[in-house]
């Protein structure tokens, strides 16, 4: 695995004396970085890196300066043996390649660039970076070049063997990334590499609590150790202002939050210091989900706690005595004179999440070194003199007074929100207002909790009042930029539509929401990021799964649109992999306003296969093959005819041959049915005991036509059959053997053939299910009905003819008696005239 591998700057072609290349040998929120001597003459700058140990290097890190950055970077690597000079010649390096950077022009020079490159291990004991000419600005007017951190990664030990090659190499500790290290205080670092140790062993014991714990509680470091670095920043301000008043309360400051977010998190506890501890195996009130961490005292507040300290007192120097009535400003202004812009309002108790590094997990390889990641991180302002640092801390002082108050809305937001403020109050719709995202999010939090506990809201304001208000804010949470926002926005969409509007609302609020929240949804669907547009569809399924917005047909109209070849392909990707995702879940249906019938799934992919995507076309295929299995005739008059010169396009030869597949399954499927049936004709004859009387007036005739002719003989009133003076034989060929009878396959019910189509439609217990082919006349299943159309032998009747239901021939209105006693032309479809004898 991919460890942080210790080097120290050995080599630097210049450097301003402020920042000297040394900044780069450590990591932290406190490193300025190096920059080059302003109106160098020296081209291209060269730094080189000696590595305290031969390592096997798999992955380089690089962040950039906002402004002062150079237009490539490029990587050497040496390996020198032990006798060696420290310092080699340029012809040793071997080249492993460039990064580009960007000018940051559009972040207005004031975010940094942070690159993450992935080489093929090799080894090496050196490393030099050789910049090229610095972009030009309005800021970087001395022409410098300047790196804020470099970290490589790989792994000391000669024996330890790659990975798979072009591979990225995992890393052992999340500390490892520059993107934590240099933001998150050292301590914070520290303590986190303990407890990743300890879960890696909890794991191996199976101690899975504990193991959820830790994961946790270093999320939640994280977050804070990212603070206490912004605290450190402007502590190391104060210093170099001098101001030593504001360092000493800037360390009380970040002492008393680190001590309290130990607490709040039990972090000894879970070092296990002393050996195991069996509570650490139980389910903990502060883990049962995401742990809430202590608000930080503000500098008034630790200024007050210092001076109620009585060794605090007696310690410190004490200050002249006021000569006027400023006397009770003396104890603030004495610390610092910044104090009077911190306001004295006490902190909101709300759970804070400060983490602003998300690093996104790529888990696809990387086969080329250009592949690198390219991202901005949040950092300076313009100026000459250390930036970052200034802005730390306003942010800080910015921050402190948020905790006591909130922005005030305008006079138009005031206006756009005025049925949001009378239901929800101000301090929640000012959260949804807020610049700050965590602001947003815990607005997005409360507003999820009141629509799972509706309760909580005065009983005189309707649910309608309160599903629009909802829908008002969550319109603005759904367009935020901030992933988490969004995140939030949608998870509370589906709290409003699963939890909140069943049996409360009114159709047309129902309608009104959907209205307002589906197009903002269906855009985010269409977003270049997977995270996006996948939350996106899942949040839009969920609202079309709502029985309120599912009798209204509110979500499958919009999705099953026809899809124009101009459209975007993620947007009409996520659109038809929806509508295929209504189609299984809700079925095809038979109202013309559902969106879902199938001449409005028909002409959405038909309009999806012409579609310049392949992915979209490939959905597209497999909704026309579920309406196919419905309505195959449908479908095949929105396509070209299936013939020689059509198949010889590619789509349309995958999409017939697919067509084939399921009609010959439905061909062998019917084909297997009717032998079945005749089969249970020739099993059941004599197996079962079957009321006669029953049978008897069940066929016409029968009662009276039992004997003919003689009195001697027994003969059938329907083939004439002659059984001699043996009754009981009579009974056992009606059932079994009389070509002119049957028994329907549906009630047991032995009836002529003539009068089977009739049966089915009329008096048969199934009658629900047959309906009559206005072709051909014959009664045919609902279900196969649609095959039954495609079948040769549908056709319309010749005047003065009738079809026989078993062998689909069509005969004289009169002749049904010789077409089934027949010698020559019998009832092929018959199986008794087949095995039965004259």
């Amino acid at each position: 695995m991919a460890r942080k591998i210790p080097f120290s700057v050995i080599f630097a072609t210049d450097e301003d004396p402020n920042f000297p290349a040394s900044e780069l040998n450590s990591h932290g929120p406190t490193v300025q970085g190096w920059h080059s001597s302003a109106n160098s003459k020296v081209n291209p700058q060269e730094i080189i890196l000696k590595f305290h140990h031969p390592a096997r290097v798999c992955r380089i890190q690089v962040l950039g300066h906002q402004f002062m950055i150079p237009d490539r970077i490029e990587l050497w690597l040496h390996n020198a043996p032990k006798d060696s000079p420290t310092t080699p010649s340029s012809q040793n390096f071997e080249y492993l390649g460039f990064i580009a950077l960007s000018d940051n022009s559009a972040s207005q020079y004031k975010s940094r660039e942070l690159q993450s490159v992935t080489v093929n291990p090799r080894m090496g004991t050196h490393m030099k970076l050789r910049m090229g000419a610095p972009y030009s600005n309005d800021l970087n007017h001395a022409h410098q070049v300047a790196l804020i951190g470099i970290n490589v990664l790989g792994m000391e030990s000669e024996d330890e063997a790659p990975g798979p090659a072009g591979a990225p190499e995992t890393l052992a500790s999340i500390c490892d990334c520059l993107s934590f290290s240099m933001y998150v205080e050292e301590t914070i670092c520290d303590v986190v590499r303990e407890l990743e140790a300890k879960k890696g062993r909890a794991v191996i014991e199976e101690r899975f609590e504990y193991a959820r714990k830790l994961k946790l509680c270093m999320s939640a470091l994280r977050s804070a150790g990212e603070r206490l670095g912004r605290y450190a920043l402007a502590k190391r301000q104060a210093v170099t202002q001098e101001d030593f008043s504001t360092a000493r309360l800037r360390k009380e400051q970040i002492e008393l939050y680190r001590n309290a977010v130990f607490g709040q998190l039990e972090v000894e506890k879970l070092l296990e210091k002393g050996g195991q501890l069996p509570e650490n195996d139980l389910v903990s009130p502060i883990y049962i989900s995401k742990p809430i961490l202590p608000s930080p005292m503000s500098l008034q507040e630790v200024a007050t706690l210092l001076l109620s300290d009585p060794k605090e007192q007696q310690h410190s120097p004490k200050p002249p005595h006021p000569k006027s009535s400023d006397a009770g400003k003396q104890d603030e202004s004495y610390f610092s004179p910044q104090l009077s812009k911190i306001g004295r309002s006490p902190s909101r108790n709300s759970p804070t999440n400060t983490g602003s590094m998300r690093r996104r997990n790529k888990s696809a390889p990387r086969n080329s070194y250009e592949d690198y990641e390219e991202r901005t991180l949040p950092t300076l302002r313009t100026s000459q003199t250390n930036e970052f640092l200034r802005e730390c801390q306003s942010t800080v002082e910015v921050e402190a007074n948020s905790r006591g108050r909130f922005k005030v809305m305008n006079d138009r937001e005031k206006r756009q929100a005025a049925l949001p403020l009378l239901v929800f109050g101000t301090e929640l719709v000012e959260l949804f207002y807020s610049k700050q995202f965590q602001d947003r999010e815990e607005g997005l939090v409360r507003l999820r909790n009141i629509l799972k506990n509706p309760t909580v809201i005065d009983g005189t304001i309707g649910p309608n009042k309160v599903a629009r208000s909802s829908t008002l804010l969550l319109y603005r949470a759904v367009r935020d930029a901030v992933f988490s926002v969004f995140s939030q926005a949608a998870e509370t969409v589906r709290a409003l539509f699963v939890d909140f509007i069943p049996q409360r609302i009114s159709a047309n609020e129902v309608s009104r929401c959907v209205d307002r929240l589906l197009p903002e949804l269906l855009a985010k669907s269409g977003d270049p990021s997977p995270r996006i547009h996948t939350l996106a569809q899942h949040t839009i399924l969920s609202i079309a799964s709502c029985a309120e917005v599912r009798q209204q047909n509110l979500v499958a109209p919009a999705l099953s649109r026809p899809v124009g070849s101009g459209t975007h392909p993620r947007l009409a990707l996520s659109r038809i992999q929806m509508l295929e995702q209504l189609v299984l879940s809700q079925g095809i249906s038979t109202d013309k306003q559902s969106g879902l019938t199938c001449r409005s799934l028909t002409e959405c992919g038909c309009s999806g296969i012409h579609h310049p995507s392949e992915p979209v076309r490939k959905v597209a295929e497999r909704v026309l093959l579920q309406v196919y299995r419905i309505n195959p005739r449908l479908i095949r008059k929105q396509l070209p005819p299936d013939d020689d010169i059509t198949r010889r396009n590619l789509l349309y030869r995958q999409l017939f041959t697919e067509f084939d597949k399921i009609d010959k399954a439905r061909r062998n499927q019917m084909l297997e049915s009717m032998r079945d049936d005749a089969a249970d004709e020739e099993e059941g004859a004599f197996g079962e005991s079957w009321d006669m009387e029953e049978l008897k007036t069940s066929l016409p005739g029968m009662a009276n036509g039992d004997k003919n002719g003689c009195k001697d003989t027994v003969q059938c009133s329907f083939c004439d059959w002659v059984c001699g003076k043996d009754g009981t034989q009579l009974d056992k060929h009606y059932w079994k053997t009389c070509p002119i009878l049957m028994k329907c396959p549906q009630c047991q019910c032995v009836l002529e053939v003539s009068a089977y189509t009739h049966h089915l439609i009329n008096e048969c217990e199934a009658k629900e299910s047959y309906v009559i082919c206005k072709r051909c006349t014959e009664a045919v299943h609902i279900e196969l009905y649609q095959l039954h159309l495609l079948e040769e032998y549908c056709m319309e009747l010749p005047p003065g003819t009738v079809r026989c239901p078993l062998c689909h021939e069509n005969i004289p209105e009169n002749g049904w008696k010789m077409h089934f006693l027949d010698a020559v032309h019998y009832c092929r479809g018959n199986a008794r005239r087949r095995n039965g004898k004259k």
